[in-house]
């Protein structure tokens, strides 16, 4: 139950920031629906055919579609309100990279994956949306910008596989996966924390 509660809270999230970008592209109202569904669900997808779950989960239950579609068309027309909740917007979407990267560790546990390949898989569904939604949009991807992004996602995924493995429930493993994910990346955001890039020598 606690699975679909976060899931369904990371779709408006995802959903949101991915139709934000498309408005900001100038995007038409397919184009906006569209961007915001595929950052939403296309995490998800990607994890279910690593995992063969097909049809994958997202696309298969009324639910996700319909969820990640109606936030899309909020933000397409209330773009104006919600740019003035940049802020927020980036809270949500932290929240919502924690909530997916520990559902798709769980998810990926839950069908006999192994540890490590639940941690991979659980971040690959947190960052896989944004990702595809960048590409689209002729962005470089966030990831690649040295942000902190996938690193939190698979300390969030790690988490939920050491719970698991300490034998406690998958819910508690979900509240301290999201919480620590979400947690470090906000912390990020607000001390400007980023990876280090390469030492460019001049010629």
């Amino acid at each position: 139950m606690l699975l679909d509660v976060v899931e369904l809270v990371g779709l408006v999230a995802f959903a949101a920031s991915g139709a934000l970008v498309a408005v900001s592209k100038r995007l038409d109202l397919f184009g906006v629906c569209l961007i915001g569904v595929i950052t939403a669900i296309g995490g998800g997808v990607i994890r279910d055919v690593l995992l063969g779950i097909v049809p994958p989960t997202s696309l298969n239950t009324w639910k996700f579609l319909t969820v990640a579609s109606l936030t899309s068309l909020l933000v397409f027309f209330l773009h104006s309100a919600v740019r003035r909740l940049r802020r927020e917007i980036l809270v949500l979407d932290a929240i919502g990279m924690g909530l997916f990267a520990s559902s798709g560790a769980a998810v990926a546990l839950s069908v006999g994956a192994s540890g490590q390949a639940a941690c991979l898989i659980g971040a690959t569904t947190a960052i896989g949306g944004g990702l595809l939604r960048d590409v689209l949009v002729n962005e470089m991807p966030l990831l690649l910008h040295r942000d902190l992004y996938a690193i939190p996602a698979l300390i969030g995924s790690a988490v939920v596989v050491a719970c698991s493995t300490l034998g406690l429930s998958v819910d508690v493993g979900l509240v301290l996966g999201t919480t620590l994910a979400a947690a470090i990346r906000l912390l990020a955001l607000w001390r400007h924390w980023q990876l280090p890039g390469p030492r460019l020598v001049q010629d």
